[in-house]
Formats: structure tokens, sequence, C-alpha cells
């Protein structure tokens, strides 16, 4: 099977860093383009919740642009190029799905994902510590979901969601009673961290329960603002309180996300 043109995708990016290039594709680094990675990434998860196929496409080529740039920049530099990524990532999944392309044989995706975890370790034995591993670049509250996930594969887990709210509502207590603002800062992590195990209880991703209640609330602002009849920073506690109410009924709470970016 070809790929014409993602072959010539690769030429183009391989132009673009040339000397007869493009001037600014020629100056970026692994470095230089770390935010870009993220940034393109969340855009396609943009794509993806608001349904629109033709956006969604668009995003996965700016994510793969990304991909060929790192790739074409450790190609120059003598380390590997985006065959080599082709052939390691093809390695790990054919090493990963024994059910698939081996002989072994499972009844189910709870032991799919059990020999992933059990595969997946004995590539990185330096890892010695479940903890091992995360990332420190992506979302804490990803990272906190991860965490969670991780510690739970080994028992350490609450015994229902009512005593993890028991939990949520101490830590609400020992906030109260902080009195610097370290110790503050401190408790506040810890509501955070509660309340993400209590998403990961019910299969909530944390990450996306955030931006789906950002987008509301954005979306109820904006009729707010359009609703108002004087300057937002000249209302009461009263009016606004009013005003949130007329927007609360009057947006939608289907949210399909489709996040305008600033």
């Amino acid at each position: 099977m070809e790929y014409p043109a993602l072959a010539e995708l690769i030429k183009t990016i391989s132009i673009l860093r040339s000397e007869n290039g493009c001037s600014w594709d020629r100056e970026q680094t692994h470095t230089s383009l770390r935010h870009n990675m993220a940034e393109e990434a969340y855009e396609a998860i943009d794509a993806i919740n608001s349904g629109d196929m033709n956006h969604l496409k668009e995003e996965l080529g700016d994510v793969l642009l990304q991909v060929l740039l790192h790739s074409q920049i450790a190609k120059e530099e003598g380390f590997f190029d985006i065959e080599d990524v082709a052939k390691r990532l093809n390695d790990k999944l054919i090493h990963r799905h024994p059910h698939v392309f081996g002989n072994v044989k499972v009844s189910g995706t709870d032991e799919i994902l059990a020999n992933w975890d059990k595969l997946k370790a004995e590539e990185k034995p330096h890892r010695k510590s479940l903890m091992d591993g995360i990332s420190k670049s992506q979302s804490a509250l990803m990272s906190a979901q991860k965490i969670s996930c991780r510690a739970v594969k080994v028992g350490f887990e609450w015994q229902s969601d009512e005593q993890l709210k028991e939990c949520i509502m101490s830590e609400f207590k020992e906030f109260d009673e902080a009195k610097t603002y370290d110790e503050k800062e401190e408790e506040f992590g810890d509501i955070l961290f509660a309340v993400v195990n209590l998403a990961r209880r019910n299969q909530i991703d944390a990450e996306q329960a955030l931006i789906r209640s950002n987008t509301k609330f954005m979306k109820r602002f904006r009729k707010m603002e359009e609703l108002a009849e004087k300057p937002l920073a000249d209302l009461t506690f009263e009016e606004w309180d009013a005003l949130w109410k007329k927007a609360k009924k009057l947006v939608s709470d289907d949210m399909a996300i489709d996040v305008k970016a600033d």
C-alpha cells in the first residue's frame, strides 16, 4: 500500500528546512516547537469534541506536521528520521498485541490491558516505581488522574464513593484551617486530587469534564454580555445573579464542544 501524499509531505518538510527553504522553519528546534506540539494536540481534541470531521482532518494534519518537523530536525542532527519513528512504533504495537500478532489467547479487554501493562513494564525495566514515567509536561489534572489510576491497580483505593466524598469534605475543612498561603495551596491541591479520584471512580475523564464546564461557562457568560443593559462592571451582585439565571435558561446545555480560541 502506497501513500504518495505522505511521501510528498515528507519531501515538502525537508525542502522547508533546507537552505533554499523557509527561514522560520530552519530556525526551529525541538525546544522551540514544544508549545506547538501541545497546542496542536489540544486543537485536535477540540475538533474531535465538535464532531466536525473536516476540522478534525485539518487539525490531525497540524499534529502530523509537528511529528514530521521533529523527525526532520532529528534526521539533520543524525539521530533518527520519520522511518525510524514509524518502525519503532510498529515494532512496539506488534509486541504489545501478541493476541493479534502472536499466539496469546485473551478473554477480553481487561486481559488485553493487563498484558499491555506487563509488556510495557518489560520494555522499561529502569522504571522501579508505579509513579515512574508520569509526564511532567501534561496538565496537572491529567497527571492526577493517571497517578490515581496507577495506584488503584495495586489496590490503593477508597471502598466507596461515599467514603471518598467524606475525604473530600475533610480536605475542605483542612483548607479552611490553613493559615499561610503555602498551607492553603497545599490543601487546595489535596481537594483537587481527591475530586479527580471521584471522577476516575465514576469513569469520568476529569480533563474533559473541566473542558466541558469551561465551555459551558464561557457560553453563558457571552450570553450575559449580550443581555446586559449596562456595563458588566457596574452590576450589583443581585443583578449578576439574575442575569446569570436568565443566560442559563437561554443557553443550551447540549455541550458539543466548540471552544472559540481567543
